[in-house]
């Protein structure tokens, strides 16, 4: 199947918190000078959900708080994939396996062959969704990617061997969070970091979450709850 590439593709984003209440930072990546979207630019691990990713068997499932927050303004039944996206995706360009020791379930596909022979299943209960973000129009790629905050105390093995990295992500390393701005980031990727600065010394997912929407008609920022972005001063 050709997937058209100019349509907004449901993404989903993972910032790995490390050392959160003592010296927090989070792990960052350069995207190559050649890549259609954002080249050269340090972001967070993710990517587009696949087709596969809806029937990944989750060994937890994500907090309910995270759910109903995921299924505002978004087609029905879509928090598994985007879990087991981001899952997959933080896998696939950092090595890291958020999961749980335990054998594979379910239908086995070429995009998770490897996350199963490290003995692991996908867990998404330290997955918290935090942020939502529509990509501008005149892209040449447009997403609407839900940013997940995870503990690395939920990261199973050496947080610091991105040995089964692929090559997508290069100077993979973890920034403090302090330290962040310094690098080149994409416009939201600033705007998230304010969120993430903000939430450090709270463990829970948050009740209410900022979306970033942008249409061909307008920009506007909501929050997935019900209720507006209350008005700057």
């Amino acid at each position: 199947m050709t997937v058209d590439k100019t349509a907004i593709r449901d993404a989903a984003t993972v910032i790995v918190l490390r050392d959160r209440l003592t010296n927090p930072s989070i792990l960052m990546g350069q995207r190559g000078a050649k890549a259609a979207f954002m080249p050269n630019k340090f972001v967070f691990p993710g990517g587009a959900v696949d087709a596969s990713d809806a029937d990944v068997a989750l060994s937890t499932d994500l907090p309910a708080v995270c759910c109903d927050r995921l299924a505002e303004r978004s087609q029905t039944g879509l928090q598994n994939a985007l879990a087991a996206a981001a899952i997959r995706e933080l896998w696939e360009e950092t090595g890291l396996i958020l999961g749980q020791p335990g054998d594979w379930a379910g239908p086995l596909t070429e995009d998770w062959a490897t996350f199963a022979q490290m003995g692991c299943r996908p867990s998404a209960q330290a997955l918290q969704f935090v942020f939502r973000a529509v990509t501008p129009p005149g892209r040449p790629r447009r997403f609407d990617a839900r940013f997940f905050l995870v503990d690395a105390t939920a990261i199973q093995g050496d947080l610091d061997d991105f040995s089964h990295a692929s090559d997508e992500l290069s100077h993979l390393q973890w920034v403090a969070l302090d330290r962040a701005r310094e690098f080149d980031l994409p416009f939201i990727t600033e705007v998230v970091l304010a969120e993430i600065a903000a939430r450090v010394t709270d463990p829970t997912p948050p009740e209410t979450v900022p979306f970033f929407l942008n249409s061909e008609e307008e920009s506007l920022f909501l929050k997935l709850r019900g209720y507006p972005m209350p008005e700057a001063d």
